[in-house]
Order: structure tokens, then sequence, then C-alpha cells
């Protein structure tokens, strides 16, 4: 079962749930305290669930893009700094929060790093994504 055929927010939340089950990721010292760009006025406020929902958020993006390095990421998780009144520009996301989160799900044999390319998704990160895709598509029909 693809991971696109089913909803990303579906796929997410689920992927999320289950990483919480890996010893190797869980949210660093501090974390809850971090903005997730410069522009931000505010730390996320689901502060117990963000860091599972980024690192299952860069696995499916890492799948559907990769292979993928930390600057492209940043792309992806940025957004718009408004400069009062001049005119809007696009920035980058926090590059510690993707950098952080790539190496914890290295560490759990998730992801897997190409010389010179970045990043790709192990047989193992492959299995579970797939495994809950097909989970999701079962539940909706």
């Amino acid at each position: 079962m693809s991971i696109f055929l089913v909803n990303a927010d579906m796929l997410i939340e689920a992927i999320a749930e289950k990483l919480k089950e890996y010893p190797e990721i869980s949210p660093p010292d501090g974390s809850e305290f971090w903005k997730t760009a410069f522009f931000k006025e505010l730390a996320p406020q689901d502060t117990k669930n963000f860091w599972y929902i980024r690192c299952a958020s860069i696995l499916r993006k890492v799948k559907k893009y990769g292979p993928i390095g930390v600057n492209k990421l940043r792309k992806y998780y940025g957004g718009r700094n408004r400069r009062g009144p001049g005119l809007n520009h696009s920035a980058k996301g926090s590059g510690k929060i993707v950098r952080v989160a790539l190496q914890q799900l290295e560490n759990a044999k998730l992801l897997e790093k190409k010389e010179k390319e970045g990043r790709v998704v192990s047989a193992e990160g492959m299995s579970l994504l797939e495994r809950t895709a097909y989970v999701i598509s079962r539940q909706k029909t």
C-alpha cells in the first residue's frame, strides 16, 4: 500500500504514535521552549506530541522527496516572514529541530545517510510507513 494513497494527516498521526515506542526518539531537553522558526512568536502549543509529529512528518517527507538534506527540509518547514509595513519574504524553518530529528531517526534505523546526496528511508522505515498506510486504508473501508 502506497503512503500517497492515504490522508497525510492521518498517516503522520499514526506514525507519531508508533514513534513513541522507539527509545531512540524522544524530545531533547528544553525543546518545549524552542520556536520552530525565527519568525514565529511562540513555541508549539502541543508540547507533548510536537516532537513525534515532526519526526513522523520528516520521515514521510524523506520518503517522498529523498534523498534530501537538512537545508531542503528547512525550506519545507519554513513560512512567511512578515516584516511590518515592508514586503513579506519567505524564510526557512529551524535547522536544529530538523537536524536532531534526522539524527534520531537514523539512530532508530528508520533513515540512512547516502554519501554526498542526503538521507533516504531505510528498509525498516519503509516497512513502518507502508504497514501504517495499509492499516489506515483498511480502516476507511
